[in-house]
């Protein structure tokens, strides 16, 4: 009786820029005054800003992804946190803090070392740090969201890009789990 091989499992990663520690108490607060039945906020400890959602990564193509992200240069720059929003608008999934500073090189770079590896350029990127999702988006949730955002001023502040991060996300039921897997300094 032969064994079948059963197809090799990925490491569900992402490419990131974590907020300081310094802005969890503004996440928590915020998080508070959005809190709402069916929607789910993001851990504070664990909000960051993505710059590339890999997917499920091949054991076998961890080490180039490592080693093209080692090879990513731009400049340390000084990024704002301010300001809240949602995708889409009408029908509410994702809550999120605005980030602004020039993300632009870091993204560029970033999505040029991994489209040689076969990672699809990202078109429209938009820094932003999730806050929440919305499990069943409705017209009534994503009226109260809005109207609650709308009454918001959140002002985070400011950080020093200096560094981003491969991560590895681990889906469980109370959450994600974050794990690094490799940091690059800027």
């Amino acid at each position: 009786m032969s064994q079948g091989r059963r197809p090799e499992q990925g490491i569900r990663s992402f490419v990131a820029v974590e907020l300081p520690e310094s802005m969890i108490p503004g996440i928590m607060e915020a998080q508070k005054g959005l809190t709402l039945q069916g929607v789910r906020m993001v851990k504070p400890e664990l909000v960051h800003i993505t710059l590339k959602f890999l997917g499920d990564v091949a054991l076998a193509q961890l080490g180039a992804v490592k080693e093209a992200l080692g090879r990513v240069r731009a400049e340390p720059f000084v990024a704002r946190i301010s300001g809240l929003g949602a995708f889409p608008c009408r029908s509410v999934r994702v809550i999120w803090l605005g980030a602004e500073g020039d993300f632009s090189p870091l993204h560029r770079g970033v999505d040029d070392a991994l489209s040689p590896l076969g990672f699809p350029r990202e078109k429209g990127f938009r820094p932003h740090a999730t806050l929440g999702r919305v499990g069943r988006p409705n017209p009534e949730t994503s009226a109260i969201l809005s109207e609650r955002m709308s009454q918001m001023r959140l002002e985070l502040g400011e950080f020093t890009v200096d560094r981003f991060l491969l991560k590895k996300s681990t889906l469980t039921p109370g959450g994600p789990i974050y794990e690094d897997l490799a940091e690059y300094p800027l």
